[in-house]
């Protein structure tokens, strides 16, 4: 278990507010130096180490780095856009298919790196849109429940030990809300695709209880503390964090099948400094900035030619097909849909009463 923790351990998470933008001096000093600007969903003290280490490269580049929600940067790209301002040089963020939606609408221009060629197919579509992590999403289990018991580790396991157990679990498991929470959403639609009796689950969840949260951290504190016994489809990176601080918090890669979601890098169309994008998504893409992100950031890395742990080559050759990330294409938008996307919400909101 020791091994996942490491693999899967970020501090990833989302500001709940927008903050103040941070601006990182261009380290030579020069008064002429010019300013990348970064619209991005990752907290600002993690991304210190990869924005310090590109100014190493880059003295002569000054960072303006804006810490915001999903939701805001593509609003924030669009509405500059259409205004005919310029926006962003480059934008990262962990709504995939607000990302993949922004590159599909020629919000995002096209950048040929030199490892454009070698990125994974599923993580690149048309050289516009990079995933840069890796980062499944796991069952979480309360320790000291499972003394007796090996938690589930599949799907059917997992239907199986709740309706064994009935009354001893009721109300006392925990996944996210699809309606709040926008990565519960996309990890309910890809078990709809990946799972032909997904609903099962889901119906068997409601019998037992189940309470839904927008957050990954509500779930987690009920699990550190014994008051939930499992927890379903959590973002590894959270959980990992949590484990490691929490002996009581363990952590299982579904067998049957794991889904992989990313966040998304883009340079958008109507950036100041396209260049400045560019070289800064080609940082977050070399071995050198993936090799920095999966060690001193925490967050597993994509590419191919950095392995050790926490990268995704360590985690495929340790778990093959049970991997199956998010591809990075127009798929992804198939929920935004708002008639699809009420659809499947409607749905699970029915089936979640069915008892």
């Amino acid at each position: 278990m020791r091994s996942f923790i490491a693999l899967l351990l970020t501090l990833t998470l989302a500001t709940l507010a927008r903050a103040e933008p941070v601006v990182f001096p261009a380290p030579s000093g020069n008064a002429a130096a010019r300013e990348l600007v970064v619209y991005s969903s990752l907290d600002e003290p993690i991304a210190a180490h990869m924005i310090v280490a590109f100014q190493k490269a880059h003295p002569d580049i000054a960072v303006r780095y804006e810490d915001m929600l999903t939701g805001e940067i593509y609003d924030r790209i669009v509405k500059e856009t259409d205004s005919g301002g310029k926006t962003a040089d480059f934008a990262f963020s962990s709504a995939m298919d607000l990302q993949v939606k922004l590159s599909n609408d020629g919000y995002a221009q096209r950048s040929d790196l030199p490892m454009s060629d070698r990125w994974p197919s599923w993580a690149n579509w048309r050289n516009t849109a990079y995933a840069l992590t890796f980062e499944p999403a796991v069952f979480v289990y309360h320790k000291p429940s499972f003394i007796n018991e090996k938690p589930p580790a599949t799907r059917a396991e997992f239907v199986d030990y709740l309706k064994r157990k009935g009354n001893e679990v009721y109300g006392r498991i925990g996944t996210y809300d699809i309606e709040r929470s926008s990565v519960g959403f996309l990890f309910m639609a890809r078990d709809q695709e990946q799972f032909d009796d997904i609903w099962s689950v889901i119906r068997t969840m409601g019998a037992a209880g189940v309470k839904l949260y927008s957050t990954s951290s509500a779930i987690l504190e009920r699990i550190a503390d014994g008051r939930f016994v499992l927890g379903y489809n959590i973002i590894g990176s959270y959980a990992a964090d949590w484990a490691s601080r929490h002996p009581d918090v363990g952590i299982v890669l579904p067998k049957d099948y794991t889904v992989v979601m990313s966040r998304i890098g883009l340079v958008p169309q109507a950036a100041a400094s396209p260049d400045l994008g560019r070289a800064y998504l080609e940082f977050f893409m070399s071995k050198e900035g993936q090799t920095l992100m999966a060690r001193k950031l925490q967050i597993a890395a994509v590419s191919p030619e950095v392995n050790g742990e926490n990268t995704a080559n360590t985690m495929r050759e340790l778990l093959g097909a049970q991997l199956r990330p998010v591809p990075v294409s127009p798929g992804l938008m198939v929920y935004l849909d708002q008639v699809k996307r009420a659809r499947l919400i409607d749905r699970w909101n029915e089936v979640l009463r069915l008892q």
